[in-house]
């Protein structure tokens, strides 16, 4: 009240006309409900009214000296602010799950199919669970993405890696039992028997909570840690999850690789299953670590009508019924959003599967002859770009701004394509010089592929509101699993080499169709667009 007193106590209401003539008594207490006698009904008194004249704003009244400057960060220290993540120790943990989970993760998806290869001379096993597994992605992630919106983060994500460890030990339970006890056989007899219906099964599932898992940690969890609000922060958060599931893809293969070389299948097997198994319980306590290094910035309390969410979605009598309400509700979310654009940018990139490193691209060069040791090198340098990427990105974000780092990004990628593309029209890749241009072309486009997979993320961090974070990250997943889907479906009709042509002309046009879909949507920006990335350079220069 010190405080108050001391400023000048002249306050002016002109030219307000108020009509009370017609207000009596009654009519003002029967609107309003009684009184508690606790309170006190403040009286205003209007007579001494002052003089009319206006306040002299220009002239400087004697005020507090409390008042006289206000804190402002200099421009450097809200550089260093943006950069500094809200729960660094948290972030950490972070890190050392997804690197824990991932690496168990990707030395399974090596695993299996080379087991697999070993049971069975045919590709055909191993297309069908990876036909099944996408097919699971594409019908579960939106309802997985829906109830993973409306449970308590720390206890989903325990529950998503006693799904997966659990699948996992299935699945090498099978191979390991086929690995024992089948011969020889026909691969109609393989795919038929129970014990591949169940690797089937399985490996859905595992497939499934394991995207559940990294749609989590990497749409929700790491924008919490580094903060929603601290742009560099967040871009050097992506791009260090990008780094560490390179490390792990390569990694895991390689060890198991390495041990498949030594040991019998079964063992290497065992010896992954064994890994599986100490995962959990090092993965739960991480996530509980996590938790207590960002003061419990994962708790999330729940409602009443969330909880009844959570056990509608779980009655397995309203399984189908459910799954069809969460793709639909997925579908209208997932269109309304204001950064929907750079969201089906990321969808088309998935169209590219022939102009990327991959089987198809493999099957190319071993069919015109290229030596193994090129083909090896190509991928080794493709991966060596995507993680030059994840630096680049970040630092190209801090500059520019995560708009126009994206577009960048896919401009880059579509113009290396596109050379890429006509060097194969127009001349033989089996020459030494056209080859290395088409190789080196496909691998600097990585550049740009990365580096929007990073910003890409980013942009959907940031527009995304958080409590749909996993219904539209889970919704994007399902529809590229079906763009994976069609581009498999275009690759087994046109399975011949001589056609690849037609695969890479598909690929180069999805890529430019996203780099042109994204200027489009940042050269024509929306109310709801400048609101959203308002502190993004290129709204502050046109705002300037």
């Amino acid at each position: 009240m010190t405080l108050l007193s001391t400023f000048v106590p002249r306050c002016y209401i002109t030219n307000v006309e108020v009509d009370v003539s017609t207000l009596n008594e009654e009519e003002a207490l029967d609107d309003h409900p009684p009184l508690l006698p606790a309170c006190a009904i403040p009286v205003v008194h209007l007579r001494d009214v002052p003089d009319s004249s206006p306040f002299p704003l220009h002239e400087r009244a004697p005020h507090p000296t409390d008042f006289e400057e206000l804190p402002v960060l200099s421009e450097g220290e809200q550089h260093t602010l943006a950069a500094t993540p809200a729960h660094p120790a948290g972030l950490y943990a972070l890190y050392a799950s997804y690197l824990f989970g991932n690496l168990v993760e990707q030395l399974w998806n090596f695993a299996w199919p080379a087991a697999l290869a070993i049971l069975h001379p045919s590709l055909l096993p191993v297309a069908i669970v990876g036909f099944f597994t996408k097919l699971s992605v594409f019908i579960g992630a939106p309802i997985v993405g829906k109830l993973m919106d409306h449970f308590p983060r720390i206890p989903m994500y325990t529950g998503l890696n006693a799904v997966q460890v659990a699948t996992q030990l299935i699945s090498a339970a099978m191979v390991i039992y086929a690995l024992k006890n089948v011969t020889s056989a026909s691969t109609s007899t393989v795919v038929l028997k129970p014990w591949f219906i169940a690797l089937v099964a399985a490996g859905a599932i595992e497939r499934l909570a394991g995207l559940a898992l990294g749609v989590a940690m990497e749409r929700d969890w790491v924008v919490l840690l580094a903060g929603t609000n601290r742009p560099v922060a967040l871009a050097q958060a992506n791009a260090v999850l990008n780094r560490l599931d390179l490390l792990c893809e390569t990694v895991g293969a390689s060890v198991f690789g390495l041990l498949l070389s030594k040991y019998h299948p079964v063992t290497c097997l065992k010896i992954a299953c064994g890994l599986m198994i100490c995962s959990f319980p090092v993965l739960v306590i991480l996530g509980q670590v996590i938790n207590k290094f960002s003061c419990h910035a994962l708790d999330s309390s729940r409602t009443l009508s969330d909880e009844s969410i959570c056990a509608d979605l779980l009655d397995v009598r309203k399984i189908v019924q459910n799954g069809l309400s969460a793709i639909r509700n997925g579908w209208n979310e997932y269109k309304q959003q204001t950064v929907l654009p750079a969201s089906v940018a990321t969808v088309f990139l998935n169209f590219n599967v022939a102009l990327a490193p991959g089987a198809i691209m493999t099957a190319l060069l071993m069919h015109r002859g290229i030596s193994p040791s090129i083909v090896g090198a190509f991928s080794g340098l493709c991966s060596i770009m995507g993680l030059v990427a994840t630096f680049i990105s970040s630092s190209l974000v801090e500059r520019v701004g995560i708009l126009k780092a994206g577009a960048a990004g896919l401009i880059v990628q579509a113009s290396l394509l596109s050379v890429a593309l006509i060097v194969y029209w127009t001349g033989s890749i089996s020459q030494r010089t056209p080859l290395l241009i088409f190789l080196a072309a496909i691998a600097l486009s990585r550049l740009g592929h990365m580096s929007y997979d990073v910003v890409g993320t980013q942009i959907l961090q940031t527009g995304v509101p958080a409590s749909k974070a996993n219904l539209i990250g889970g919704m994007e997943v399902s529809i590229s699993s079906l763009a994976e889907l069609v581009m498999l479906g275009m690759a087994i009709i046109a399975n011949d080499v001589s056609h690849f042509g037609f695969l890479a002309i598909l690929s180069v046009s999805s890529v430019a169709g996203a780099a042109w879909m994204f200027c489009q949507w940042l050269g024509n920006p929306t109310d709801e667009q400048r609101e959203l990335f308002m502190f993004d350079p290129h709204f502050q220069v046109e705002a300037i």
